[in-house]
């Protein structure tokens, strides 16, 4: 794990996200914490629920650090991901093998939920009904062997009738959740384009990008060309 973080230079790549320390604990020392969980198979609501320590974070700092708008979790992600490629599976990989950018489209569902920021009614087109969440647009990598995750947004609904909760006008407006938020409520074509642009900054090379029929439309396919992808 240690060497994990010092590979990756988890650290430098948190500051270039905008994450800062505004507690007792680093926020690469809150990521290990939470990182570690998963690994040692520990749920994250009981651990926190059990007596402080002064060896871990209590659970309003975890809080803080997961719900921050400051943070900008969209970029660590990328970065990461694509520094992880050009290290780790670029090398294994032959040089003629066709590399690509998947969007896949999905639901989130958040059935039982109701105080959440822009839940809308969503349809899902594997039971073609409408149910409360969002649709998670997911855009990843993947040489035909391996897939690595670059980057996700979730997305709602463009008109606010069907929304639930609505946002947060207190919110920070030059903040990444803000822009998160912002993002929400565009038309998912939208999104693609503008996480196809994200992606292609660090370096995320591929020859192709692949999607589903529903984004087939013209202006899509000739936004996707100008980023000289297939």
């Amino acid at each position: 794990m240690v060497r994990f973080l010092k590979e990756q230079r988890i650290g430098a790549l948190l500051k270039q996200s905008k994450f800062y320390k505004d507690s007792v604990f680093t926020c690469l020392e809150l990521l290990k914490f939470i990182f570690l969980l998963v690994f040692s198979n520990k749920n994250l609501y009981q651990t926190l629920q059990k007596e402080d320590s002064t060896d871990r974070p209590g659970k309003d700092t975890v809080y803080r650090f997961l719900n921050s708008s400051r943070y900008n979790w969209r970029k660590f992600l990328l970065v990461l991901s694509c520094g992880l490629i050009q290290t780790k599976v670029d090398p294994l990989t032959e040089k003629d093998r066709v590399k690509v950018l998947i969007f896949y489209d999905s639901l989130f569902s958040c059935a039982r939920s109701i105080p959440i920021e822009l839940l809308a009614n969503v349809h899902d087109y594997t039971k073609n009904r409408y149910v409360r969440g969002f649709r998670m647009l997911t855009l990843g990598w993947s040489d035909g062997n391996t897939f690595v995750p670059l980057c996700f947004s979730l997305l709602g609904f463009h008109k606010k009738s069907n929304h639930y909760v609505e946002m947060n006008d207190s919110i920070d407006k030059r903040t990444a959740g803000y822009q998160r938020r912002k993002e929400a409520i565009k038309k998912s074509s939208e999104t693609l384009q503008a996480l196809l642009k994200q992606a292609l900054k660090p370096d995320a090379q591929a020859s192709y990008v692949l999607f589903d029929s529903w984004f087939n439309f013209l202006v899509t396919i000739l936004r996707v060309l100008e980023q000289d992808v297939q």
